[in-house]
């Protein structure tokens, strides 16, 4: 969402160095802000927390990661996007007009069901770890009534223990955390220690 974003945005931009950082250090930022404030609304769950850093803002985001927008898009601007136009263009003119919207379209489908197939997971998997152990959340009884509803269906629960598990979620979601019904941050690798995540963590919590 970022990266798309800075794109649409950079239309409106001087292509300057400083414009294009300054442009990137901004959009990035509020994007992000606005990422994290969604998920923590609908989700109740927390993807990055930047308490501990410098010039922060409720944790959202912060001065350095504010900083590595304006890099990157600098980076997305000057080399990988023209890089990905010039591929777009050599494809499309090696095919009809249609087709090329077809393909369009079914992409753009693919990544609408991915990222609501995925909020659900989280949201099934939230819920879960809540009821599993007994956390308190300001929602737990909507909670409760989904935990309910997923177990009395076979075929969802089967499909969800089998692709949307502890440690499938665990490893493509190290990160995440929850707060509980007194604000307490709940890191939900904490949970399940014997799971580990793909790579090995710099910044330790």
């Amino acid at each position: 969402m970022g990266a798309i974003t800075i794109i649409i945005a950079s239309q409106y931009l001087d292509k300057n160095n400083v414009t294009l950082f300054l442009g990137g250090y901004v959009i990035g930022t509020i994007t992000e802000y606005l990422i994290s404030f969604l998920a923590e609304v609908f989700l109740h769950a927390k993807w990055w927390d930047y308490s501990n850093n410098i010039l922060n803002i409720n944790g959202r985001v912060c001065l350095l990661y504010s900083v590595f927008w304006g890099i990157l898009t600098l980076f997305l601007i000057k080399k990988f996007h023209p890089l990905v136009e010039n591929s777009i263009e050599k494809i499309t003119s090696k095919i009809s007009r249609k087709l090329a919207k077809t393909m369009l379209t079914v992409i753009i489908l693919f990544l609408l069901i991915d990222c609501m197939a995925t909020c659900y997971a989280q949201d099934a998997f939230i819920t879960r770890m809540a009821i599993e152990n007994e956390i308190e959340m300001k929602d737990i009884k909507r909670r409760e009534k989904d935990y309910q509803k997923i177990q009395e269906k076979q075929s969802l629960s089967k499909f969800i223990n089998t692709y949307w598990n502890d440690k499938k979620m665990i490893r493509t979601f190290p990160n995440m955390k929850i707060e509980d019904s007194n604000n307490h941050i709940i890191y939900l690798d904490s949970l399940l220690p014997e799971i580990q995540p793909y790579y090995k963590k710099i910044f330790e919590k």
